[in-house]
């Protein structure tokens, strides 16, 4: 899941917060063409219901984007669109307008 919030004027930037379920994970992050596809470059925090949040600020554009859960590349359950990857999967995208 993906929460817009508010726009850094300066940069033109928006505050994206990435959300995914996963009570028994021991580390998540989000890697996507935003961050090079480097899983520990966006580390998520987890709360005490079992919900992590990782949040970056990102222009306006399409990106794609995986979470990796303890090491397993995973698609964003809760994002409706995807598109094909080179390695047989799919990626997950995010839209910024």
């Amino acid at each position: 899941m993906i929460k817009k919030s508010q726009t850094d004027k300066k940069t033109k930037k928006k505050a994206i917060t990435f959300k995914l379920f996963a009570p028994l994970a021991q580390k998540v992050a989000v890697a996507g063409n935003f961050n090079n596809w480097d899983p520990n470059s966006l580390l998520a925090k987890k709360d005490s219901n079992g919900n992590w949040t990782a949040k970056v600020n990102l222009s306006n554009g399409r990106y794609e984007y995986k979470f990796v859960v303890d090491g397993n590349w995973i698609e964003d359950p809760n994002s409706k669109l995807r598109v094909p990857n080179p390695l047989g999967s799919q990626n997950s995208v995010l839209e910024i307008k």
